[in-house]
């Protein structure tokens, strides 16, 4: 658990002021310190070990420093960190081989493995993406939905190996099994050592494929995933599900699946954060004389008072029944815009009545419209 684990400055013993040579400097010493070679089947120098190296690569990447300065543990989550647990001391040498002058362990025998071979790094596998689309009653109660999605997981049959049951990859032949070539330069004046480029660093080839997966090592499956969307999530926001993404290489841990959520355009509601908005069509005379009348909302329809002389436009609300706030749940409010409706065609009768009632009207009755008008005069007196 993050809340378990030492502050990553105290493990080292440096404080946030650090500079980047302090903070190789005192991962190279406290390593030294912790060293399997000098501590011999001491499971506590062990531990402190691992957690040096994990302090270090945190520290020492300014992405991952940066968020745990200001998140702690929880701001380094998800990104890409490496379990150390769960890994030799060699993986980890090879990982940061040029803290201790370039082959591996400082610590004499764990210099070179077997032949002086460099294994590959362990890497964290890949992350997959996929979508899930939900309504807008999921977003107010929350659910359970299941997902299938693919990925290419370690072939049963070999068990990643890439070989055939029974056989065995052979050293590569351009590097005899080192992982790394030698090239000279400068009339011999200089080396440089890469990494092989047959085997990519791993000092072995596959010879007899696996008949299933070709000798990848890998084969596509379909994993199906119950998972659970809390009520007041919003469009574009990801539900992360820790190890279901794609395996690592090298005994690296296990990808992140991250399921990004789309939301069910609703047939008469609209959402705006918190809130639900209904555009209500209502005619002249319920807005000059007032009425009530039901509006839609996720729980049935809400009986709604509309004032008299209601203006074209104007916004309305219910409180409390929008969608809730995703970090506390509260409720945002229904918003009624209300749209006031002309008829395109009225009888003898109507339009004898509006007749008369436009008889009676006066630009004071209505002090918007006498506001704009006055405005206009202003304008053209100019």
């Amino acid at each position: 658990m993050a809340d378990q684990k030492r502050d990553y400055y105290e493990v080292l013993g440096l404080s946030k002021e650090s500079s980047a040579d302090d903070i190789k400097r005192s991962y190279r010493r406290m390593a030294m310190k912790f060293h399997p070679d000098k501590n011999p089947g001491d499971a506590e120098a062990e531990a402190k070990f691992k957690e040096c190296a994990e302090a270090y690569e945190v520290l020492s990447d300014q992405t991952k420093r940066s968020n745990y300065d200001q998140f702690g543990h929880d701001g380094v989550r998800g990104q890409g960190m490496h379990d150390y647990s769960h890994m030799g001391f060699d993986d980890i040498f090879s990982m940061f081989g040029d803290i201790f002058g370039g082959g591996g362990g400082g610590g004499g025998g764990r210099q070179r493995r077997s032949g002086g071979q460099r294994r590959s790094r362990a890497q964290r596998g890949l992350d997959i993406e996929t979508q899930i689309e939900i309504t807008l009653e999921d977003v107010l109660n929350g659910a359970q939905k299941e997902i299938e999605f693919k990925r290419r997981d370690l072939c049963k049959k070999c068990t990643g190996s890439g070989s055939e049951p029974g056989s065995k990859p052979s050293a590569c032949g351009t590097c005899n099994g080192q992982g790394q070539v030698t090239q000279s330069g400068m009339g011999g004046l200089f080396q440089m050592v890469t990494t092989c480029p047959t085997c990519k660093g791993e000092g072995k080839m596959v010879t007899n494929p696996c008949s299933t997966c070709s000798g990848s090592g890998r084969e596509n499956v379909t994993r199906v995933l119950n998972i659970k969307v809390p009520a007041g999530i919003a469009e574009g926001q990801a539900l992360r599900h820790n190890g279901e993404g794609e395996p690592g290489a090298s005994g690296g841990p296990q990808g992140d699946l991250y399921c990004y959520i789309k939301v069910k355009e609703h047939e008469m509601l609209i959402r705006e954060a918190d809130d639900l908005i209904v555009r209500l069509p209502i005619s002249f005379s319920q807005a000059t004389l007032g009425a009530q009348i039901d509006v839609p909302s996720l729980e049935g329809t809400q009986l709604l008072t509309i004032p008299e002389g209601t203006q074209h436009g104007t916004v309305l609300q219910v409180r409390g029944h929008g969608l809730p706030n995703l970090r506390n749940q509260r409720r945002g409010a229904l918003l009624i815009q209300v749209l006031i409706e002309i008829p395109k065609k009225i009888n003898k009768k109507q339009r004898k009545l509006l007749e008369e009632f436009a008889e009676t009207e006066d630009e004071k009755v209505f002090p918007e419209s006498k506001g704009f008008f006055d405005k206009v005069k202003e304008y053209i007196n100019r």
